[in-house]
């Protein structure tokens, strides 16, 4: 059938298996065409085609709430909600999200992008139809991967006490973006090779029925097998415990298995758990046979081979400049050990984990636990690299505040990701990191102009001394420049000027530093003197510069990709006020007060006003017109 005419999944009630089957193999390869071209979020929705058509058929959305945890496997679900149509923008900008998004449709109830938020919300959507006295069905669908999140847990443990009714998908690959680690995960482990218990218990309890009562002491037995039997037949039945109705394992690629399966948990009273065994990438070789990650959200690709299709002569990702930097003064130093939380591929520590297998620390996708055992690890005296999107330390605040930074310790935080990441829109743009932790006493923020700064930083971070640092670096590749043979400290809170000039300043850093010289570049041949700074040190700022800049009283610029609001110039700002600079006109060029959505990185910085032009335009404005340099055409 034409995928673009779907319009609702209602079409699929009345589908046999047969036909279901048919119209999974269409879904895979629709998707395998159309993410060819677009890159996205492959093998998760691959691996989910049967299980998202199993329910649509079997449960009535919108009227009952599917929930995506992470959501990066809901591709299926636009398809069959009526977006077929749009996938050539899937990720692009003003296209298609590649997450649930509830103003796209009313099918997408719960926003995601981070992890192990669905059972949480499903709890609350549950009490909110309970106390409404509505009739639906609250179904989240949820990872192994994710499954390993504190908050998971908190709402599993919640959950199971009020025994509410709801029905939890816990879609089982063996994988999150790379392989699982943990207790839980040996957990899931044990019950995939354990048969199916459920329908065990139930065949017994129908056969002790038929035997004749012989007074109480029979029937107390009988319950006794009933209550031990989750025991015999599966090792450590950790969702029974915890209040749930146990079914499965449960083939997730199975129409027989899945739709029993799911029309039995309908008339289950109370929670139930629906655990089902997925294969990642399923039905497109390159993805099903992938063990590292890599297909667990790619670029454009060659489908016949599944090569990728990238410029090779690109430099070095900044994430492998980081983590190769690490490397190369942990084989020096052995007090180095580096944390993540579940996210070894992104982060490019596999040479690290290879090389330093025991010092080097995945602890699943916990953000919280990271960076307090990043903090433990501090109190001994070792050096902790904590490796983490700056949109997942979010995730960690109250530990960097509470654990890291009260008690002054000397963790270096990466800070991955940093500024506009693109594709993955508002739940990934790390843009916030500098407002939440500017303000924090102890912490030093830095970030490079490039991978030389970056790996002379790295080596600053590791031989501090005077409590925790962090380093924020971009998403993607450098910007080429040769790297010096021998690592060495920066002072810390310096800057550096890269161009004099007498007309005005912008204070800047990182990603931005080239857009300010391009502009200071086109302003000097309009007879417009800009001095351009690397502010390479947000936090503690370069006073004495500023002192120097603040006493000519010529007009300030700052430019940075993070939010404004209590971001690098607010800083300035605030240091302008505390010294009674009130003649010096400031600018602040930044991110503006509003989540931004998915796109390439250049079509969001010009939708913002974060460009060349706009430094351009900002400056003429600023420098006043009784200058003589000022007249310009």
């Amino acid at each position: 059938m034409d995928l673009t005419t779907i319009k609702n999944p209602e079409f699929l009630k009345k589908m046999s298996v047969t036909q279901l089957e048919e119209l999974s193999e269409e879904i895979r390869r629709f998707l395998i065409t159309k993410l060819s071209a677009t890159g996205g979020h492959i093998g998760p929705n691959l691996g989910v085609v049967e299980l998202t058509l199993a329910l649509h058929k079997v449960f009535d959305s919108p009227k009952d709430k599917f929930l995506w945890d992470v959501g990066h496997q809901s591709y299926v679900h636009k398809i069959l909600t009526g977006r077929a149509g749009e996938f050539d923008t899937i990720r692009q900008y003003k296209g298609l999200c590649g997450f649930p998004k509830r103003d796209e449709s009313e099918h997408d109830v719960w926003e995601t992008g981070h992890s192990s938020t669905s059972l949480s919300a499903a709890m609350g959507m549950a009490a909110a139809r309970d106390l409404q006295k509505t009739k639906a069905h609250i179904v989240p669908i949820i990872g192994d991967g994710a499954l390993t999140g504190g908050m998971a847990l908190e709402a599993l443990n919640h959950i199971g006490h009020e025994q509410t009714d709801m029905t939890v998908i816990l879609n089982d690959n063996e994988m999150s973006i790379a392989p699982n680690v943990g207790a839980v995960h040996s957990i899931l482990g044990r019950l995939r090779t354990a048969g199916k218990y459920n329908w065990v218990k139930d065949e017994l309890e129908v056969l002790l029925k038929k035997v004749p009562a012989v007074g109480g002491k029979l029937a107390a037995t009988a319950e006794r097998v009933k209550d031990g039997l989750k025991y015999m037949v599966v090792s450590g039945m950790f969702f029974e415990d915890l209040g749930f109705t146990y079914l499965g394992p449960v083939d997730g690629h199975s129409y027989d298995d899945l739709l029993e399966t799911l029309q039995y948990a309908k008339k289950t009273k109370g929670p139930v758990l629906i655990h089902v065994i997925t294969k990642k990438g399923k039905g497109y070789l390159p993805a099903e046979s992938d063990k590292s990650g890599a297909w667990h959200g790619t670029g454009p690709y060659k489908i016949e081979s599944g090569d990728f299709i990238k410029d090779k002569n690109v430099p070095i990702a900044w994430s492998k400049l980081v983590s190769d930097t690490v490397l190369k003064m942990a084989r020096e130093d052995d007090r180095i050990v580096a944390v993540t939380p579940a996210m070894p591929v992104g982060s490019k520590l596999e040479a690290f984990q290879k090389e330093f297998p025991h010092r080097m620390f995945d602890v699943g996708i916990a953000e919280q636990h990271a960076t307090t055992m990043a903090a433990g690890l501090a109190t001994q005296n070792m050096k902790p690299f904590l490796a983490i999107y700056s949109t997942f330390l979010q995730r960690a605040y109250d530990q960097v505040v509470h654990d890291i930074c009260r008690q002054k310790l000397n963790v270096f935080i990466g800070i991955d990701r940093a500024g506009l990441v693109g594709a993955d829109g508002e739940t990934h743009q790390g843009v916030f990191d500098i407002a939440f932790l500017r303000h924090l006493p102890n912490l030093v923020i830095m970030m490079p102009k490039d991978e030389n700064e970056g790996q002379h930083m790295v080596h600053t971070a590791l031989t501090y001394e005077e409590g925790p640092i962090a380093m924020r670096y971009a998403r993607g590749n450098g910007l080429g420049v040769e790297l010096d043979s021998e690592l060495k400290n920066i002072p810390i809170g310096t800057w550096d000027v890269l161009k004099e000039g007498s007309d005005t300043t912008i204070l800047t850093f990182g990603t931005t530093i080239s857009m300010a010289m391009d502009a200071a570049a086109e302003l000097e041949k309009q007879g417009i003197s800009v001095k351009v700074v690397n502010a390479r040190f947000i936090k503690p700022l370069d006073e004495k510069m500023l002192h120097e800049i603040f006493q000519t009283s010529k007009p300030v610029i700052t430019v940075e990709e993070a939010v404004l609001q209590g971001g690098f110039g607010s800083a300035v700002l605030e240091f302008a006020s505390e010294h009674g600079y009130y003649d010096t006109r400031v600018e602040r060029m930044g991110i503006p007060d509003r989540f931004i959505e998915h796109g390439s990185v250049t079509k969001l910085l010009e939708e913002i006003g974060l460009t060349k032009e706009e430094i351009i335009n900002r400056v003429k404005k600023l420098v006043t017109p009784t200058q003589k340099r000022l007249e310009v055409k």
